[in-house]
């Protein structure tokens, strides 16, 4: 029997015709740029595109590249398991996504029983962890952040306090707090309003009694909004007092990205009961997890509950090998170290330039926010949109974000170099000078 290898057609015109008409309308109104990329080849903090132009990738691919792009390590495991056995259901044992589980565990908190359910995306874990939530407390009310962002599944969607996010028909009993916005909260900056706020929901809009609250150690499409200090264990303290679950989404902040800590939560010194990841978790590969103290996982069992691909050993391999990687090149404490002189340089650049209102972040989880004004701080999306494509012709890619688009979002694969940091912040500056012309 002849083999036919596949063709890939590299061509932009003829890929842009065909995402055109194959791909839903959601997806092909979903592009950053007035004029689409086709991105060719990725290596460590670096794409290509198909002309062979280099960019410095800020964004990680929607923060899923941790590790590096095309990491030699985690592409080896993958490939070595998927010939041996691409997919085996969780119904199987099979020791690749059993060693991933015991690994997860072992980066959570000491003197506790840890149990780990592996999902196909980060948007399934949140599904699960609501699921979760309710079941093990048997209560339905849960509170989530407003400017929170958590998936775009119906479940995840009705926990995002973003109108863009939401679509019509999504599920209730979910109560928004005010997020504790260090820059444009409703209360001002400080933590103890937005603490009291959470009761008030709780009296307010709730039954008083609650399965849980959803937080983004660092909220990410809502802007690179960092939890203040005492807000996440006073939160959990609140919501525990009404028969609550604290649930952490470490989706984008976990895996070392903020520098300091490996999740997000340790900040903060608090314990999660369910904690939520995906993302840097597979440097592309798709998986996620749930990690449960043991207790709240356990009534979960009464009822079937199993994500398809979730234990797939492929991913799972992928998985083991990024957090090899993330030990063996130390790169929490390059995210520290790198992040930091970037954030300094970012801090320059606000001097320079009147239209950043805000600059803010951890680790390598930052953010510019644009204003019209810096003493009404009203949130300019024109200007970040003229920024970012700017800063496309210098060769650097990153996202907007924030609930008007107004916040350009750097999320790079954690090998970012400080060499990187003097290319990023000279083209930022001079896309910068470019739109004010």
């Amino acid at each position: 029997m002849t083999e036919h290898p596949l063709h890939t057609d590299w061509n932009f015109d003829s890929t842009a015709a065909r995402r055109d008409q194959y791909y839903a309308a959601s997806l092909t109104r979903f592009t950053p740029f007035r004029e689409p990329i086709v991105f060719q080849k990725g290596r460590g903090q670096y794409l290509w595109d198909t002309e062979g132009r280099k960019y410095t990738d800020l964004l990680g691919m929607n923060v899923c590249i941790s590790v590096g792009h095309s990491h030699p390590r985690v592409v080896a495991a993958a490939m070595e398991q998927a010939q041996e056995l691409t997919h085996c259901t969780t119904m199987f044992y099979h020791p690749t996504p059993a060693l991933l589980a015991e690994e997860l565990a072992a980066t959570m908190p000491k003197g506790h029983d840890w149990v780990v359910h592996l999902t196909n995306s980060g948007s399934e874990a949140i599904d699960l962890a609501m699921t979760m939530a309710r079941t093990f407390t048997g209560n339905l009310d849960l509170l989530a952040l407003r400017t929170a962002y958590h998936g775009p599944t119906a479940a995840a969607q009705s926990v995002t306090g973003i109108s863009g996010w939401r679509h019509p028909g999504m599920p209730g009993n979910v109560a928004f707090v005010a997020d504790p916005n260090q820059y444009r909260g409703i209360f001002g900056p400080g933590t103890a309003p937005y603490l009291d706020e959470i009761t008030h929901t709780i009296d307010a809009a709730t039954s008083g009694q609650v399965a849980g609250i959803l937080v983004e150690s660092v909220q990410g499409y809502g802007g690179i909004h960092q939890m203040p200090p005492g807000y996440m264990s006073g939160a959990a303290e609140r919501v525990r007092a009404a028969g609550g679950l604290y649930i952490a989404d470490e989706v984008q902040s976990g895996f070392g990205r903020t520098g300091d800590h490996f999740w997000g939560f340790e900040a903060d010194d608090v314990v999660p009961d369910i904690i939520v990841m995906a993302k840097g978790l597979g440097n592309g590969f798709p998986i996620g997890a749930v990690v449960a103290k043991k207790h709240v996982a356990e009534p979960m069992a009464e009822k079937f509950m199993f994500h398809t691909y979730g234990a797939n050993p492929t991913s799972a391999a992928a998985a083991r090998a990024v957090l090899a990687v993330m030990r063996d090149e130390r790169l929490q404490e390059n995210a520290k170290t790198v992040g930091a002189k970037l954030l300094e340089r970012l801090s320059d650049l606000k001097d320079k330039h009147k239209p950043i209102g805000d600059v803010r972040g951890h680790g390598l989880m930052l953010a510019l926010e644009f204003v019209s004004d810096r003493d009404s701080k009203s949130p300019d999306k024109a200007m970040t949109t003229e920024v970012f494509e700017a800063c496309r012709a210098q060769g650097i890619i990153l996202s907007k974000s924030g609930p008007f688009q107004q916040c350009l979002r750097m999320v790079p694969p954690l090998c970012l170099s400080m060499e990187d940091v003097d290319q990023v912040t000279t083209s930022l500056d001079q896309a910068l000078c470019d739109t004010a012309t």
